[in-house]
């Protein structure tokens, strides 16, 4: 089975999960059609690495080295590109997330009487990754949003801590507010609707996959705009006065190509 039919084979089993899709499981919906990443990983060893479950919920791998042939693609590590998002945790470098919280974690004081945290106070997916130089790396996953969070002073994932945000100069705090406002939002009990995307939109995304994977398998524009917009409304149009339908779907394809060829970065920032 070529590369593509086992990733659109894949995708077709997430897409019922793609209404909770955040910027990263998009971003590697188009990476993992990208047949010269399918190469890279076939090269890599090992293709897999074990994955824990802490006791709090929170999956960890521990990279034993650095891999620069997944860097390049702005990952720590490898990602099998049969498995769909969600599947299995994509390990993004926090140079590809771009905007990264960065906390310290001090020790709780003795008495308690200031309020201190674990991880699973933050009631989302958290998906951590340990590098070579022994930094951790949580990337929290909910409600249509993802945030990392680079910890520091944490030898013990599971342990409480007392937090303490940095910032690296005044021009990111605008970005870092919304940041930890996620990360507030993270913590709530009650479940509020999944955040609008401010990257164009979800369904102008899921459009570009499905023209891309359409594209890919040798469709035609009009066989691709019937596979998006249904036999009726290419049936109604296409041969019309109008090119709508027409430039519509080349932009879908060319769109879809764009991001599958490295401009999935742009949804990580």
């Amino acid at each position: 089975m070529s590369h593509h039919r086992r990733a659109r084979c894949g995708g077709g089993e997430a897409a019922s999960g793609q209404a909770r899709f955040d910027a990263a499981d998009w971003a590697w919906e188009f990476l993992r059609r990208n047949a010269d990443y399918a190469a890279d990983w076939r090269c890599c060893v090992p293709k897999h690495l074990p994955c824990l479950t802490l006791t709090d919920g929170t999956r960890l791998l521990r990279l034993p080295r650095r891999f620069p042939h997944a860097e390049k693609w702005g990952l720590l590590a490898f990602a099998d590109p049969a498995l769909a998002a969600r599947q299995a945790p994509v390990l993004w470098h926090a140079r590809a997330l771009k905007r990264v919280v960065r906390l310290r974690a001090l020790p709780p004081r003795q008495g308690g009487e200031e309020p201190t945290n674990v991880l699973a106070d933050f009631k989302v997916e958290r998906h951590a990754v340990i590098d070579a130089d022994g930094v951790p790396l949580v990337l929290m996953k909910g409600r249509g949003v993802h945030v990392a969070v680079e910890l520091h002073g944490l030898p013990v994932l599971t342990g409480r801590f007392r937090p303490v945000f940095e910032l690296e100069s005044l021009s990111e705090l605008a970005a870092q507010i919304e940041l930890m406002k996620r990360l507030q939002r993270f913590m709530a009990s009650e479940t509020p609707p999944p955040e609008t995307s401010s990257f164009g939109g979800d369904e102008r995304l899921r459009q570009a996959l499905l023209a891309l994977d359409e594209s890919l398998s040798g469709k035609t524009y009009r066989q691709i705009a019937t596979t998006i917009f249904g036999a009726k409304l290419v049936a109604d149009e296409w041969q019309g006065p109008s090119q709508f339908l027409k430039d519509r779907t080349r932009r879908l394809v060319a769109k879809g190509t764009e991001l599958m060829k490295g401009g999935y970065r742009d949804l990580l920032g």
